[in-house]
């Protein structure tokens, strides 16, 4: 394969400097005080994760010169299709990526707008392209027509606005000729080769970038790293520790080989509430079968976040318009609240930098809906109720929202809400309802029509 002169100058990287770079930054961090067990349990409290299961609802963004493309991140190289995009024809992208209309600040409004509390930015992906301004790669945003630190003014604009960032970075580096032997197309080998003797630096590698992301950024919420298969490859601990010295308040997913903060479901929502005596396997919806619709003690319950895209491709592809409705989206939402879990909805930036408007209306719709009805999302917990197909619940101090799927032709009647109901009202409008309740179930008696075709909420006082 011919190489592109980033790539030339990239295989000129001297891996002995990055040993020698490696060793005078772990001089650094190891210095730092290690923590003791008492402390690192501390540290896994339901105060250390407060903001993120209050959070509930975030903005992923997958982004990188294979926009230009309209092929989806990193797979076309790894697992190329015969008629697409060829290995060197991907790795020449950067040359042309000049997203001139990006905007930082719209972006996080856009975001605000949609009613979401954080966002979750693709730093690099498996292709090995960075879009910060990495000390230790050519391979990355600056060396573009376009030439500035993508991650850089998305960290500064966050900052104004007061929107908690975090950074998706990938283990898996198919640039990295310590990842694997790059004379060889990835297809081969973008599993990874750790048995080679070059595989210790590109561990280093990860450290040195991660302490880059860590430092150079300001406040980082969260690392969301994405291992693919094998994970255990990565030496999890090892970076787990790295983080938590840097800044001890960052959330870790669970994709690097070693248990993480919270789990991550892509593209399905478990049928049940996700308990610590199951582990998910983040793309097997088999995971399904093992969760019953119960409610589980708080004890038992496993912090989770669903990962989905609005069409069918996590990167932007102009061919793509299976779109999801906002109906669709809404209702995810809820459905994800009301098992105790995070929803993480992606955009993929078009080449120039902006946001496709099929997806800005479904933000701005998922927004609307929660202007009204976020209190029935945010803060809350899984609810009293599940498996009524009907209905999903939320749960929040002396609270618990009724979110209505499809509208009784008579009235509503519920089992399971064991607390004394004192009132209820449809959140929209604040309309008081009619109810009475027993020991067996509680009914409530509705308007003829659903006031919202999306999700109706009802609000619940109890004592």
């Amino acid at each position: 394969m011919k190489t592109t002169p980033a790539s030339d100058n990239y295989r000129a990287y001297r891996l002995d400097s990055s040993r020698r770079d490696f060793l005078k930054l772990a001089a650094v961090v190891g210095s730092l005080p290690l923590l003791p067990s008492a402390a690192l349990a501390s540290i896994f409290s339901d105060e250390r994760t407060a903001w993120y299961r209050n959070a509930k609802f975030g903005m992923f963004i997958h982004w990188g010169p294979y926009s230009l493309a309209s092929v989806e991140a990193s797979w076309p190289i790894m697992t190329p299709k015969p008629g697409g995009i060829t290995e060197s024809e991907y790795v020449e992208l950067p040359k042309r990526f000049n997203p001139e209309k990006f905007d930082a600040r719209a972006l996080v409004d856009l975001a605000r707008t949609a009613g979401q509390q954080y966002m979750v930015f693709t730093t690099k992906h498996h292709d090995g392209f960075c879009m910060f301004d990495s000390s230790y790669t050519n391979y990355k945003i600056t060396n573009t027509p376009y030439g500035k630190d993508i991650v850089q003014q998305l960290s500064s604009a966050c900052k104004e606005a007061g929107m908690p960032l975090g950074f998706y970075y990938s283990p898996p580096d198919m640039h990295h000729p310590a990842f694997r032997d790059t004379s060889k197309p990835a297809s081969t080998n973008w599993h990874g080769e750790p048995m080679r003797p070059e595989w210790p630096l590109y561990l280093d590698y990860m450290q040195l970038q991660l302490t880059e992301l860590l430092t150079k950024y300001g406040p980082v919420v969260l690392i969301w790293f994405d291992g693919l298969n094998d994970q255990q490859k990565y030496d999890g601990q090892r970076f787990i520790e790295l983080i938590r010295h840097l800044q001890s308040a960052t959330l870790v997913n669970d994709r690097i080989g070693v248990p993480g903060d919270y789990e991550t479901p892509e593209q399905f929502i478990p049928k049940g509430i996700p308990t610590k005596d199951v582990r998910f396997n983040a793309v097997d919806t088999s995971i399904n079968d093992q969760l019953k619709s119960v409610v589980p003690k708080p004890e038992e319950f496993q912090l989770w976040e669903t990962c989905m895209t609005i069409n069918d491709q996590w990167a932007y592809n102009a061919n793509d318009r299976d779109f999801k409705s906002a109906q669709f989206l809404i209702r995810s939402l809820v459905e994800v609240a009301s098992r105790g879990g995070n929803f993480l909805l992606n955009v993929g930036p078009r080449p120039d930098g902006t946001i496709q408007p099929e997806f800005q209306e479904r933000l701005r719709a998922i927004g609307g809906w929660l202007s009204v009805n976020g209190d029935s999302i945010y803060g809350t917990n899984y609810g009293p109720v599940q498996g009524m197909p009907s209905i999903r619940t939320t749960a929040k101090d002396n609270k618990i929202f009724i979110h209505v799927l499809d509208w009784p032709t008579a009235a509503l009647e519920i089992r399971g809400i064991k607390p004394k109901v004192i009132s209820a009202r449809l959140l929209a409008t604040g309309q008081s309802l009619k109810f009475t309740q027993s020991e067996e179930k509680l009914k409530l008696e509705l308007p003829s029509r659903m006031p919202d075709a999306n999700v109706t909420t009802i609000a619940l006082m109890t004592f």
